[in-house]
């Protein structure tokens, strides 16, 4: 399961800083979709400490907002080689926190919570937020980064559900931390979800809920892309996940939540890189075509 970012042009830029400034991350590949209806757009593979991403350059469409957040732990346990694993934990944090805020928007200020002697969420200067978190070493293990859904509007209310719903859909999946509002938070009733995690298909996940008047909900703008190695590993998810016919298009559908995910098979990225340029025009006008994809449809759309 992959975070898939959508940028109005900047997908390259944003990839390449965001793997400058973090450990562990690396570019893996720049590839160019041609003819679609947003033009020649440019998509970029990458990964920020171990966690992978996709993003493409597709226009002003969508635009990313705090609905889809990620969630970055500070552990002092990656830091065992430091003399002051602590230390250099907060250290790391601060020097991130400083250029991920050059340029963007602070929504939570950084310094002491209750719930982290270090914390802040910010959203950066290609828009994409972030919540930076020094961890208790105490607790137990998460990566370092972790895809973070706030559930605002008709949705709030409904973290709870969706995390018991999409451990119902994958493999690999376990509960994690449940933590509900105390009284006297209200909006937020004591019903409600201030924080949870759970782990689906290998990749862990925060979810929360938010009854304040926020001015965003879940878009296409970060969705999730699942790659699937079969046709009944795409009917399996479009069955269990797609809830708004009108948004199926493309390998891409919306759940019942509003949260966009993408259902793709892995054969196409292997038909596209070994693919002449005839091919990989023929095979993108063929999926861009369908709704759910059809691998048996892509290989004859190659094959032509």
């Amino acid at each position: 399961m992959t975070p898939y970012l959508w940028f109005d042009t900047q997908a390259a830029e944003a990839a390449a800083f965001y793997c400058g400034l973090f450990p562990d991350s690396r570019i893996i590949s720049r590839s160019v979709i041609r003819d679609t209806p947003s033009g020649d757009c440019e998509t970029v593979s990458f990964e920020v400490w171990g966690q992978s991403f996709e993003a493409i350059s597709a226009g002003p469409r969508f635009l990313i907002n705090p609905s889809i957040s990620f969630m970055v732990n500070f552990d002092p346990l990656l830091f065992t080689d430091s003399d002051d694993p602590t230390a250099a934990a907060k250290e790391l944090q601060d020097r991130i926190w400083k250029q991920l805020a050059e340029g963007g928007e602070v929504r939570m200020e950084y310094g002491r919570y209750d719930f982290s002697s270090s914390y802040g969420w910010v959203q950066d200067r290609f828009g994409l937020d972030w919540q930076l978190i020094l961890t208790d070493p105490e607790g137990d293990p998460r990566p370092a980064v972790m895809p973070s859904m706030l559930f605002t509007g008709e949705a709030c209310g409904k973290a709870e559900e969706a995390g018991e719903f999409y451990r119902s859909v994958f493999a690999d999946s376990a509960e994690g931390l449940m933590v509900h509002y105390p009284s006297g938070m209200e909006p937020d009733g004591e019903d409600t979800v201030m924080f949870s995690d759970f782990r689906l298909d290998g990749t862990w996940m925060t979810a929360a809920d938010s009854a304040y008047d926020h001015k965003f909900r879940f878009n296409e703008a970060v969705s999730f892309k699942v790659g699937c190695g079969s046709q009944e590993e795409i009917d399996h998810y479009w069955e269990k996940l797609s809830a708004v016919p009108e948004a199926e298009q493309c390998g891409w559908l919306k759940d019942r939540y509003g949260v966009s995910w993408q259902i793709v098979p892995s054969v196409l990225n292997e038909l596209m890189e070994k693919g002449t340029p005839g091919q990989q025009q023929a095979l993108t006008g063929a999926f861009l075509k369908m709704k759910k994809f059809i691998i048996e449809d892509l290989h004859r759309a190659f094959n032509r």
